[in-house]
């Protein structure tokens, strides 16, 4: 009876900290993929149990008691050792179990990396992943995440940032557009192109260095159509709308077989680097550990990355 209170209470903290991360109830119980009214009764054990009221509650709003903080410090220093525990005693073996939830760019998850998910997943029967691909920035805390792969962003202090590999990049047009235009020979003549910006990297200008001489130049674009989405800026390149400065593992196929051509690829924009994410505690759980290990053996030789160049 009283391993089974004290699993009980470990929920309960469980509930109390998710709450104070998601910022509301409802959104506690949708990522606990629990009722509200359970949420609610577990809040409530806990106040009761501690004999404090741990949040302030209005229609609106919710917040924290002076005990309720202290309450969620200890709670997150009491849960992090019971995982601990967990797994140095149920898995002698490190063998990740649980849910790992990761949040991925939305083509670089959705192409590149499901190979390696894959296989990840065949490695460990009793994981789970949850593979959310967008490119927005990532609230770890709020949105219940453990870890994310990041193109390209910047890279937040607060968290711990592990640098996998880097993207590189190219200038690409429909052969059709170029008909239009006069030679480009020069950067400088990029200016009275179309473009597609890639609106995550770049909108108005872009910047590029002489593979051999090292020259930098820095371009002023009129983009013709802003995206997020390096599927749509491939597509609409590829209907003659205009020139896009894009990842070249996207166009690696249609650059070979003609339908986009590279322009001044003696210049070149910085690669992209790319980062694995994850917020700073005391405990990182098994399933994390393992997918840190197989993104650094994995990632430089995904198809269009390259392992970083030494800084």
């Amino acid at each position: 009876m009283r391993r089974t209170e004290r699993i009980d209470r470990i929920e309960l903290l469980q509930t109390f900290i998710r709450i104070v991360e998601a910022g509301s109830l409802s959104a506690a119980a949708r990522q606990l993929t629990i009722t509200q009214a359970t949420v609610s009764r577990r809040l409530q054990s806990l106040e009761a149990l501690l004999g404090i009221k741990l949040l302030l509650r209005s229609t609106h709003a919710m917040k924290l008691t002076d005990d309720g903080e202290r309450c969620y410090q200890q709670a997150k220093r009491v849960t992090d050792a019971w995982l601990m525990l967990e797994d140095e005693l149920s898995q002698a073996d490190d063998e990740p179990v649980g849910v790992l939830r990761v949040c991925a760019p939305h083509a670089f998850g959705q192409q590149q990396l499901l190979g390696p998910l894959t296989q990840f997943l065949a490695r460990y029967p009793q994981l789970s992943v949850e593979w959310m691909l967008n490119d927005k920035r990532v609230d770890f805390l709020s949105a219940n995440i453990d870890c994310a792969i990041r193109v390209g962003a910047e890279i937040d202090p607060a968290t711990v940032s592990v640098l996998l590999a880097e993207v590189p990049r190219c200038m690409v047009a429909a052969p059709a557009l170029l008909v239009q235009h006069p030679s480009i020979e020069a950067p400088q003549q990029l200016s009275g192109l179309p473009w597609i910006a890639i609106n995550t990297f770049f909108q108005h200008e872009i910047q590029l260095a002489h593979a051999r001489s090292g020259e930098s130049a820095r371009i002023a674009i009129a983009p013709r159509l802003f995206t997020d989405s390096l599927y749509a800026a491939r597509n609409t390149a590829l209907a003659g709308l205009g020139v896009t400065l894009i990842s070249s593992w996207v166009v690696e196929e249609d650059i070979r077989s003609g339908r986009l051509i590279m322009l001044l690829p003696e210049w070149q924009a910085a690669p992209l680097p790319v980062h694995l994410v994850y917020p700073w505690a005391r405990y990182y759980p098994a399933r994390l550990r393992k997918f840190l290990q197989l993104m650094r053996e994995v990632m430089p030789d995904v198809s269009g990355m390259r392992l970083p160049a030494a800084r």
